[in-house]
């Protein structure tokens, strides 16, 4: 008889099989009982609902939610088409805000299909899936399928949607209209439905977006017909707004739009900008003094076991992996030499923005410097290949726990060019601290290290105002992140500018302080 080891290597090449090209998703039939039984029992894979399993991971915690988020729309899709073919979509919510590039994981679903039986199907982590019956099915021209999931197309959804969507997803809805550069594929649904108040009402919506050209072609059109339109503004009256590119990729809109939105609130709680330093090299001496307190509160953050001792050993150049094996092997000393050599980086673009340089403008090159060098030592070691240098993901990334999963690998292209664009823009120091970091942490751009190059990011945005560089102490983590996910979920970045500006305060009034030991500053 096979010993268990080899019982356990014969059910996870059946799984592998399954798992090829990807795939996280599958039917219980797709494994024999005897394979299926033995992964489910080593944690290997996850059962969502009676006939259909998840893959995961025996190293998962209790409760933790990350791999069934993974999964999550493959989930949806297989499912669908498992059950209704080709006779489903999603409803036209749902459709725009992905169309958007809102990426946080919804608590329920709405499935429309004319096989469907007004029920909910209960999955992991407390979401849902409600199969809402539909007799009509659009045409096929309102349909665009994506990763297998069946969406209304971004013209079909911007008449579908209710008028309450406006208000309550005003970037996606911003978003879902910028994106529209050809008028007559909105124009032919309003027409040809007869719908004068929903022209009416994205009359209105376009010309508050800036786009009243868009609004008179509507009216002009829908009037010309023989209807009667009267225009509204489907927005509330104190959302604002900037001007979008017109058809620009729909996550440069919604950065563009957040940032917008975002602006007020930062600036309303932070202290008011020193000014560039008069005496710069005090400025960058203080830099240098605040190194070992920062290194090892970022580090920490990040789940790292760093001391004082080992920080003042990799900064005084005692760090030699060329001849002490256990600093080629520690995990924790090859991440705090990246930190201090991506630190050095910072500081050479610190120099030059206290200097008058476009803060923007530099970060826009020298963040992927500050990235090689975090991640120099790992791969000079042998941990890592050397492709971990090469820049921008090429695959999805999920966040422990959360809801909110990064933006598709494909739109950080997009993304990352649009962050500096706004950067460089930015007149306000403190808009650029806090959403620099916030929306750097939003897009991921890389498989790891994001979180320390945001902070990175923070502290030469910071300098362009005069604000002395500042700690994110490891013992304040949860409210960082909590912070953080209400920017990312519910677009509220009220929680998150007041942390930070309360950190800045503090750091401006105790800057003569040494920064020493845990618990600094």
């Amino acid at each position: 008889m096979p010993p268990p080891n080899e019982k356990l290597a014969d059910s996870l090449a059946s799984l592998q099989e399954l798992q090829k090209e990807g795939r996280r998703v599958f039917q219980s039939k797709d494994l024999t009982r005897v394979h299926r039984e033995r992964l489910l029992r080593n944690g290997f894979v996850q059962e969502v609902m009676k006939g259909w399993l998840v893959s995961s991971s025996p190293s998962a915690r209790e409760g933790d939610s990350t791999l069934w988020y993974a999964s999550f729309w493959e989930f949806c899709a297989r499912y669908c088409q498992d059950r209704f073919g080709d006779e489903w979509h999603l409803s036209p919510e749902q459709s725009l805000l992905l169309h958007a590039e809102n990426t946080v994981i919804p608590t329920q679903v709405v499935i429309y299909t004319p096989r469907g039986t007004n029920n909910v199907v209960k999955l992991l982590f407390g979401t849902s899936m409600y199969d809402l019956k539909q007799t009509d099915m659009p045409p096929a021209a309102d349909v665009a399928v994506r990763d297998g999931l069946r969406l209304y197309s971004p013209s079909a959804t911007l008449v579908k949607v209710p008028e309450a969507f406006f208000n309550r997803y005003p970037v996606e809805s911003q978003v879902a209209l910028a994106s529209i550069g050809d008028t007559s594929h909105v124009l032919r649904r309003l027409l040809d439905g007869g719908h004068s108040v929903v022209a009416g009402r994205l009359a209105g919506a376009f010309r508050r977006i800036g786009r009243p050209e868009v609004a008179d072609e509507i009216v002009t059109a829908m009037k010309g017909a023989g209807f009667t339109v009267r225009e509204t503004d489907p927005f509330a009256a104190q959302q604002t707004f900037g001007t979008l590119r017109p058809a620009a990729a729909p996550i440069v809109g919604r950065m563009q739009a957040l940032w917008q939105a975002m602006r007020g609130p930062v600036i309303a709680v932070f202290p008011k900008k020193p000014g560039l330093p008069k005496d710069r090299a005090e400025y960058l001496k203080f830099v240098d003094e605040i190194y070992q307190s920062d290194a090892y509160h970022s580090l920490s953050i990040e789940g790292y076991s760093v001391t004082p001792e080992l920080i003042d050993r990799v900064r005084a150049g005692g760090w030699d992996p060329d001849y002490h094996d256990d600093d080629r092997k520690n995990r924790d000393a090859l991440a705090a030499r990246g930190y201090w050599q991506a630190f050095q980086a910072v500081k050479t673009c610190v120099t030059d923005i206290i200097a008058g340089a476009n803060p923007g403008a530099l970060a826009r090159g020298a963040h992927r410097d500050w990235h090689r060098e975090l991640f120099q030592p790992c791969v000079a070691a042998g941990l890592l290949r050397p492709g971990a240098l090469a820049g921008y993901r090429n695959d999805a990334v999920y966040l422990r726990t959360s809801r909110y999963v990064p933006p598709r690998w494909e739109a950080v292209r997009d993304a990352m060019p649009a962050l500096f664009d706004l950067l460089e823009q930015e007149t306000e120091s403190a808009v650029r601290s806090v959403l620099g970091h916030w929306m750097f942490g939003y897009i991921h751009p890389y498989p790891d290290g994001n979180g320390r190059i945001a902070r990175f990011l923070m502290n030469a945005m910071l300098a362009s105002g005069g604000y002395p560089w500042t700690v994110i102490r490891v013992e304040d983590r949860g409210p960082y992140l909590l912070a953080l996910e209400s920017a990312s979920i519910g677009l509220n970045i009220e929680p998150f500018a007041k942390f930070i500006a309360e950190r800045v305060q503090w750091s401006m009034e105790h800057r003569g302080e040494p920064a020493k030991g845990k618990g600094r500053p």
